[in-house]
């Protein structure tokens, strides 16, 4: 009796009906920030010309000279390679700023770089306007210059540097503050709450990273892998920016009380900032597909760094691949071969057009003649919650259905690369889901050669 009423509970879960308990759902801002799908991370600081991955906060500011820099040429070039955002590191752990700031002399007002009187994030945002993408920025919270960190007055200066950035440069999309600091750091208690409140009053509309939300986490990993399971929900209690479990960041929690989406962050080159010993070891155009589809094709969402050199510009090397990655993605996804075979609201590109599957309910597309694909995509209506557990793609080889793979969550995109199959129909089922199934988007495609 008892294993028969655990059953019907375990049943009740999986068809969204126990209790009638609401999902978490997306904020507005959250939902607009997942369809972005790629973003650009844009490390440069006084390291670039150090040859270091983290500063010390004692280098000086006359070191900082990038004689070429051209923010119109960085942004342009992330446009045309189908980038939505690019976040500038303002300031990293050394403290250097990247702009005039009126609260530390160690800042480009005290470099060489047009005598003192230049502004990279103002270039980077102006240029972002004049592109049509959105911009934003990285305030590291751990400052080893400032005399102030590892005393509350240092939170003031922290505030003080964030309002600068956060009312000089119009809008911002993005804000990434971390934990991330070194052993050596000095103990100091971080007022993220006083620093979230500052945001949300100034700049509404920019998610906030702070390692485990308020609107974004980290992947936990910087390798450029989602969970192959990654659910867009966690529940945040005992953990803190620098504080959580990686593994539990990785894959989210089918019960988490929160909606707080994965970002994947990754580097185009071993490291986070330019170094030359590196310009032989950027990730190639097919590498980079191969992140997309492990991050954005998991349910989170592609942050790639491209650093600058030190003429302040991209390397040839990293645009290549830049280049050869929005090559290979528009051949590959170009043609969708699920138009005309299923209901058109699959289709149109819409999340909030959508069709309801039931678990154990088949969904069948019909192309009419034999076709070769080795990619499929689904989407669910992720602005209602994220529902599918697990579910089956199956292809008929003429006499039987026989499996392609069987999956589990899809949330914002599910993205499936399998061996070459010719066949006339697939089916797609759910087999175990929250609630019942709110289906967005559907494609079938035949990867790109260059793949």
């Amino acid at each position: 009796m008892n294993k028969i009423f655990l059953f019907l509970l375990i049943s009740l879960f999986f068809n969204g009906s126990l209790l009638g308990q609401p999902l978490p759902k997306p904020s507005a801002r959250q939902l607009a920030w997942q369809q972005l799908e790629t973003t650009a991370f844009l490390h440069f600081t006084v390291n670039t010309y150090t040859d270091k991955e983290w500063g010390d906060g004692t280098e000086s500011p006359q070191i900082f000279n990038p004689t070429q820099f051209d923010a119109r040429k960085i942004v342009k070039t992330l446009k045309e390679t189908g980038f939505k955002i690019a976040i500038i590191t303002a300031k990293h752990h050394d403290g250097f700023c990247l702009w005039p700031s009126k609260f530390t002399e160690h800042s480009v007002k005290n470099s060489p770089w047009k005598n003192g009187q230049g502004d990279i994030v103002k270039e980077i945002a102006d240029a972002c306007r004049e592109y049509g993408i959105k911009f934003g920025f990285y305030l590291s919270p751990w400052d080893q210059h400032e005399s102030s960190y590892g005393t509350n007055t240092y939170n003031d200066f922290y505030k003080n540097q964030l309002k600068e950035l956060l009312t000089n440069y119009g809008e911002v999309a993005e804000v990434w503050l971390d934990g991330a600091k070194g052993k050596n750091a000095k103990d100091m208690q971080y007022d993220f709450n006083g620093y979230w409140q500052l945001v949300r009053q100034l700049q509404p509309k920019a998610v906030l990273f702070s390692d485990v939300g308020p609107d974004v986490r980290w992947v936990g990993n910087e390798s450029g892998n989602a969970g192959q399971t990654c659910w867009s929900t966690i529940t945040t209690t005992g953990m803190a920016p620098g504080k959580a479990d990686s593994k539990y960041l990785n894959t989210g929690d089918p019960n988490g009380k929160l909606w707080i989406p994965a970002e994947t962050d990754v580097s185009i080159r071993p490291g986070w900032f330019y170094h030359a010993s590196e310009d032989n070891q950027v990730k190639t155009g097919k590498e980079l597909v191969n992140l997309y589809y492990q991050s954005v094709g998991r349910n989170s969402l592609l942050l790639l760094n491209i650093p600058p050199n030190r003429q302040g510009l991209f390397s040839e090397s990293d645009t290549k691949s830049l280049y050869d990655f929005r090559s290979i993605l528009n051949e590959t996804f170009k043609n969708n071969f699920a138009k005309g075979s299923a209901n058109a609201v699959l289709t149109d590109g819409q999340l909030k057009t959508n069709v309801t599957v039931a678990v154990n309910k088949p969904i069948e597309f019909d192309f009419k003649k034999l076709i070769t694909i080795d990619r499929a995509l689904f989407q669910e209506n992720i602005a209602e919650g994220q529902r599918v557990a697990e579910a089956r793609l199956e292809y008929w080889n003429g006499k039987t259905w026989e499996k392609v793979e069987t999956f589990t969550t899809i949330g914002y995109k599910r993205l499936l690369r399998f061996p070459e199959i010719k066949t006339s129909k697939v089916r797609f089922t759910v087999l175990q889901a929250k609630q019942p199934v709110q289906l967005a988007e559907v494609g079938f495609y035949k990867a790109s050669a260059k793949e």
